[in-house]
């Protein structure tokens, strides 16, 4: 059965968080936005994701209106720990970047706070649409096509962003001749355990070990989020709580492996760590946003950060266009997007570098980690570059 076609201006293929967020800031100035997800709402908030917020999402989250919770439950961290040679350097975020700092909130509570900001507004969100398809995008009248509950469904547009993520329909939908993409693999992974204990530091601690990475993170002064690095070839089913918590302390310094709480894992899964970027990210009338265009590894907590910067610079220009006829915003997206994407790539791939146990890079590798991490300690320079990063660059 084939479903009358409507009109939109905009076609947000996705419903993760920065679909959300576009669709949240374009339907506050009036722009007309529809959102098309394939999976269930439940299934999108289900996904356990980053954490750590840099000051540029969460004003861009108060100007979507969803800064309530963030501003209440959120924890406020003005700096983190590495941890090597059994002992830890503080990094003073706001002592080296004058008073910026980051916030530790679930990803998985800023898609519940932009799903209920979204139906409070009476926008239109699609889930389990199947089929999704782009066509014509390289006209100025591009088309989506889904199915929903056995009926077709056509919606003429101005403008299609793909927010779908890595496997998503949108990059796919470019031809080969006209999109690079550029990628690194990487041969290990993150091994998360989430549980409902104190956590182990009241500020995140990056441990470099020759065992491999380790990380303790939160969600809430109640709930914990623990990292380590393990071979891709592992399987959760490998690791029981009591062997992750094992290791783990292992990985520690001893006076944060001391306070690590155990408790039964709520969530636990293992993530592969991979660089990529997809350019440009604009064809025709189709742009590409957040983890559809890019992905980093977690260890520089980048991956949401950079979703939302696209987000500012996409949302911009398609105001502008909308209010005033001006393409300037919009011409300019992939540029723009694509200069602060490098940069974070950069960070996030050097931190990676510079934290993990490459079984390929030998002694004399293991000797360089532990002189930048050394020289980050003992260099103020050193440690704003860090500090710099990791809050965020400006948009």
């Amino acid at each position: 059965m084939t479903g009358q076609v409507s009109r939109r201006q905009v076609c947000i293929i996705g419903a993760g968080p920065s679909g959300l967020l576009l669709g949240q800031l374009l339907a506050r100035a009036n722009v007309d936005a529809l959102i098309i997800e394939a999976k269930r709402a439940d299934y999108v908030l289900s996904r356990i994701r980053a954490g750590v917020l840099e000051s540029g999402l969460t004003e861009l989250l108060r100007e979507a209106g969803c800064g309530e919770r963030l501003d209440r439950e959120g924890l406020v961290h003005h700096g983190f720990s590495l941890a090597f040679d059994d002992r830890t350097h503080r990094i003073d975020l706001s002592k080296l970047t004058g008073g910026k700092a980051v916030t530790v909130y679930g990803q998985t509570e800023v898609t519940r706070d932009l799903m209920e900001a979204r139906a409070a507004l009476g926008a239109p969100t699609v889930y389990e649409a199947e089929d999704v398809a782009l066509h014509d995008f390289d006209t100025d009248r591009p088309r989506v096509t889904y199915r929903k509950d056995g009926v077709t469904h056509e919606i003429a547009c101005d403008f299609i962003a793909g927010c779908d993520g890595f496997h998503g329909v949108s990059r796919r939908s470019v031809p080969e001749r006209a999109i690079t993409s550029f990628e690194r693999v990487y041969a290990f992974g993150w091994l998360g355990l989430l549980a409902d204990v104190p956590p182990a530091s009241e500020e995140l601690v990056y441990a470099r070990h020759a065992r491999g990475f380790a990380l303790v993170s939160m969600r809430s002064r109640t709930r914990s989020r623990s990292y380590i690095q393990v071979p891709l070839a592992d399987r959760v089913e490998d690791w029981p709580d009591d062997r992750f918590y094992d290791e783990l302390r292992l990985r520690l310094p001893q006076d944060v492996a001391a306070r690590v709480t155990p408790g039964p894992s709520i969530e636990k899964s293992i993530a592969p760590l991979r660089s990529f970027v997809a350019e440009p990210m604009r064809f025709g009338s189709l742009f590409l946003a957040g983890d559809a265009a890019h992905i980093v590894p977690p260890t520089g907590a980048k991956g949401l950060n950079l979703a939302a910067s696209d987000v500012h610079y996409l949302s911009s220009g398609l105001i502008e266009y909308f209010a005033g006829g001006s393409r300037a915003g919009i011409d300019a997206y992939s540029q723009r997007a694509l200069a602060r994407i490098w940069k974070a790539e950069r960070f996030s791939w050097w931190m990676t570098s510079m934290l993990h146990a490459f079984p390929d890079a030998g002694d004399f590798g293991a000797r360089m980690q532990l002189a930048e991490l050394d020289y980050i300690a003992s260099s103020p320079a050193a440690a704003t570059v860090v500090a710099e990063n990791y809050v965020g660059l400006p948009f």
